[in-house]
């Protein structure tokens, strides 16, 4: 079977023998009745747990709507006219409405990049920025010491709205909710803060209930104040298929049952192989956004297996600190070592790779230089094709591959009825 697998704005082609082929991972058959603007617009107008956006804001208000970066596959130009519309039935005027890109840690946005997410419409009618690490309010801290520190835009104004794309996330369990408050528009000390949290079992994928991180979060968005959320779930063409409005915690939850209705996958057992994919631009921009596919490919292969991560990474590795410790560190193991002693945000991302080190060999089908690719302890190579090929050679014409083309995405399981090798 030949696929096409998502690499940047093109693909990479591979072809499996039929009778190697254990499982490709796609998103579950569910029939959605609305999809893209129609189906946000049902949202807002039943929104969860909640008042109407329109009900809640007053004209004279400052509101602040804050929207996902380029490394997002969100749609917010889909997203953010059925806001507006329901920001104008209250009154709200065009001047007061401020779009704000949650940055995190990522690098800052050309003004084309800027004008390209927030839409034509919006980019005409309202204020759109980056956010701004270096002009931040303390408004607190959480009960596990982690300061929320805001930028002043969104800290300053009357309403704040989350817009967000719910998939699942290797520690926060969960993207979406008020995950773009926080640690969207914060500062990268408060960042490490929370993220330091990662190193807790139950801060995983999938996992929200009782997540330590997951819950540090949502509680740096009460303290921000967070009034309404937006959020929505994407197919594998990265079409709005769902999209839940109202409560930052409640809608959240409903959006989180929702996606794993649709991509957590069940294996009867792990694979020899796994051919992984983020499904091309903007998710596998840099390693450090591909690294999202690794993890979740881990769950499916083998101890001892292989792994096939196929990401651009046209940018690079995507973090000067996550550069550091993967290039400067003697060992995987020396990094899971490091990240116990001194957490350091980037050095998080390094850690998680080298756990699945640990696991299984990483061959990396990338636009990344060979010789940088070897330095991080995975096995570069020039096509998917030809990844496969050599993954047979070593484990044998008979190994078993599975397939993730949208490897962020999509969740697999082992039923732990099944008694096999983790």
């Amino acid at each position: 079977m030949q696929l096409n697998l998502g690499f940047g704005t093109g693909f990479q082609k591979v072809n499996i023998p039929n009778e190697n082929i254990q499982d490709i991972l796609l998103a579950n058959a569910i029939n959605h009745e609305l999809v893209g603007p129609k189906e946000v617009e049902r949202a807002l107008a039943f929104p969860i747990a909640s008042r109407r956006l329109r009900d809640i804001v007053k004209p004279g208000e400052k509101i602040t709507v804050i929207t996902s970066d380029i490394t997002r596959p969100l749609p917010t130009w889909e997203i953010l006219p059925c806001v507006l519309d329901e920001l104008y039935a209250a009154g709200i005027k065009k001047q007061d409405i401020v779009l704000v890109f949650a940055l995190g840690s990522h690098r800052r946005q050309s003004e084309e990049e800027k004008k390209h997410l927030a839409g034509i419409r919006a980019w005409n009618e309202i204020c759109c920025v980056d956010s701004d690490q270096d002009d931040c309010i303390h408004l607190g801290v959480t009960r596990k010491g982690t300061p929320v520190d805001i930028t002043r835009i969104v800290a300053n104004a009357d309403r704040k709205i989350c817009i967000g794309n719910i998939e699942f996330h290797y520690f926060a369990g969960y993207s979406g909710g008020v995950k773009a408050m926080f640690p969207g528009v914060s500062t990268n000390n408060a960042i490490q803060c929370n993220h330091k949290l990662m190193i807790s079992e139950d801060a995983c994928t999938g996992k929200i209930d009782g997540n330590p991180l997951r819950d540090d979060i949502e509680e740096a968005g009460k303290i921000a104040g967070v009034d309404f959320i937006v959020n929505v779930i994407l197919d594998e063409q990265k079409r709005i298929v769902k999209a839940v409005a109202g409560d930052p915690v409640k809608a959240h939850r409903e959006g989180c049952r929702y996606l794993d209705r649709m991509y957590k996958k069940e294996l009867k057992k792990r694979a020899d192989i796994v051919i992984v994919s983020q499904g091309g631009a903007p998710k596998d921009l840099n390693l450090y956004q591909t690294q999202k596919a690794l993890d979740n490919a881990k769950h499916a292969v083998r101890k001892g297996g292989i792994i096939i991560l196929i990401g651009s990474c046209k940018e690079g590795m995507g973090n000067k600190v996550f550069e550091e410790w993967m290039i400067n560190s003697e060992s995987p193991q020396s990094i899971i070592d490091r990240i116990g002693n001194d957490f350091k945000l980037g050095g998080h991302k390094a850690a998680a790779i080298a756990m699945v080190l640990k696991k299984a060999e990483i061959y990396l089908v990338s636009d990344m230089p060979d010789a940088l690719v070897k330095s991080i302890f995975l096995t570069p190579m020039p096509s998917a094709q030809m990844a496969l090929d050599k993954a047979f050679e070593k484990l044998g014409r008979n190994a078993s591959v599975v397939v993730m083309p949208y490897g962020g995405s999509v969740l697999p399981y082992v039923n732990s009825k099944n008694n096999e090798t983790k």
